[in-house]
């Protein structure tokens, strides 16, 4: 048992504790540098039903995983099946798809700004050069070529999604590292054996022998993708700041602007007591989904 005594008072005093100040703390109204607080009971929470732009924070917070979690897991398979294909080349491979995850997201969010300015950014005047083209027989190219390309990040119908390209951009590199990493498990034999038994086209030996062996790092995966893309914080920050029109006001973000920005920790605590029971119930769901999925097949 005194074994165990240093990982459980660690897990109490990083883990359950700062938890359970969380989730006292949200049931009053307290707010730094003032000495005392009051008990409201769950005028927080009824707060959070009762406004648009709160209810309308857990829509954008969804549909933002929804949108990366998988893409990224998908394109990163994809890479690591096509890297594990390669006979030189690997290392460059590796190296420039995993950029990105070693880069620091504050500076690649405001490289993204450079980059997708409506004027002067790399993706609007890459577009432009194909107006007069062919290209131009696309009714949006058209429509983009006569009044101007969107404003990526001041779109609101547009915001989101070109957050969401970012995201996928920085975890896809991840996951292909763990995807090598799980394709480097699966013995060679048994693509042997499978081609003695007649199993020769590649989508054979993927469906019947690679992505079965593949489940614990699938889990693995989509665990940490999931987890991963509801703290997302710097893009937000750096790029829109939760608008326009709070389109991109997701939860990690709201935490912040009540919690410290405001400094209404009461209700920044009560979103975080939301946020974590969120992530825990997706996370036990699509954990028990993606296990069941990848078994059966």
């Amino acid at each position: 048992m005194l074994m165990f005594a240093p990982a459980l008072v660690l897990m109490l005093a990083l883990l359950i504790l700062p938890v359970a100040v969380a989730a006292a703390l949200s049931f009053t109204d307290y707010t730094l540098g003032r000495p005392d607080l009051h008990w409201i009971g769950l005028g927080n929470y009824a707060e959070l039903l009762a406004r648009p732009s709160y209810r309308k924070m857990i829509g954008v917070t969804v549909l933002y995983v929804v949108l990366v979690v998988p893409a990224s897991v998908c394109l990163g398979l994809g890479a690591a099946l096509l890297i594990r294909a390669l006979k030189i080349g690997q290392t460059f491979y590796k190296t420039v798809y995993f950029l990105p995850v070693m880069a620091s997201l504050l500076a690649m969010a405001i490289v993204w700004e450079f980059a997708l300015h409506p004027t002067l950014g790399l993706v609007n005047r890459t577009l432009a050069l194909g107006c007069g083209t062919a290209l131009e027989l696309w009714p949006w190219f058209a429509r983009g070529c006569a009044g101007g390309f969107p404003l990526w990040l001041g779109d609101r119908d547009l915001a989101l999604a070109t957050l969401a390209f970012i995201g996928i951009w920085q975890s896809f590199g991840f996951n292909m590292v763990l995807y090598l990493a799980g394709l480097t498990a699966v013995p060679r034999d048994l693509y042997a054996a499978a081609e003695i038994d007649g199993v020769r086209r590649a989508t054979e030996r993927f469906r019947l022998i690679t992505w079965p062996l593949l489940a614990p790092t699938t889990v693995f995966v989509v665990t940490v993708t999931t987890i991963r893309a509801f703290q997302v914080f710097d893009t937000i920050e750096a790029l829109t700041h939760g608008g326009p029109a709070k389109s991109t006001y997701v939860m990690i973000y709201a935490i912040y602007e009540k919690g410290i920005a405001q400094n209404l920790v009461g209700l920044g605590a009560a979103i975080t007591v939301v946020f974590l029971g969120f992530v825990m119930l997706i996370s036990a769901a699509q954990r028990r989904f993606v296990e069941r999925k990848v078994q059966d097949r």
